[in-house]
């Protein structure tokens, strides 16, 4: 019996509920208007679909960040463990990425509301534990943190795995 059957849910949270029910996740799109901040992708349910941390992913377009966000959920139904610095196959075409542990200072709002809101309706208590899944540049194959990897791939992709740096 679903906690959600005691109380009523808005619209869009109930559809978020439904999803992740129907097809394991909901993965919501986030982009600044400005441009000023990377476009990112995350996913919701994970942890009660495949018992695993919820993941992020910056910085490629919102069909591909999709499409690798869902691919990890199969993944992961097939027994992939995200673990800390875990190569991962298949996401995108000729490359491998990489799971890397979010600091817990960067699990916010920001990032993770619904993903917040969904562990605190489902288990009760805060989110904990995420994923980012870092993408090597394609010319290059090189990851944020090797050097001579360029710019754009560095600035594109936020590095939540390190402490937030405070104002």
């Amino acid at each position: 019996r679903s906690m959600t059957a005691d109380r009523a849910l808005s619209e869009s949270h109930q559809r978020l509920v439904d999803n992740v029910e129907q097809h394991g996740c909901q993965i919501l799109f986030v982009f600044d208007a400005d441009g000023d901040d990377p476009d990112f992708a995350y996913s919701v349910g994970f942890r009660k679909t495949v018992g695993q941390p919820e993941v992020i992913i910056f910085g490629l377009k919102k069909e591909l960040m999709h499409s690798m966000i869902n691919g990890l959920l199969e993944q992961c139904r097939n027994g992939l463990q995200l673990v800390e610095n875990g190569l991962i196959d298949d996401l995108i075409e000729g490359f491998q990425c990489v799971a890397k542990k979010v600091h817990p200072s960067q699990i916010e709002e920001g990032y993770f509301n619904s993903s917040m809101w969904f562990h605190n309706l489902e288990f009760g208590g805060e989110l904990t534990e995420v994923f980012q899944i870092v993408w090597p540049g394609a010319q290059d194959g090189k990851f944020p943190w090797d050097e001579g990897c360029s710019n754009y791939v560095q600035d594109v992709q936020t590095a939540l795995y390190k402490p937030r740096l405070t104002a």
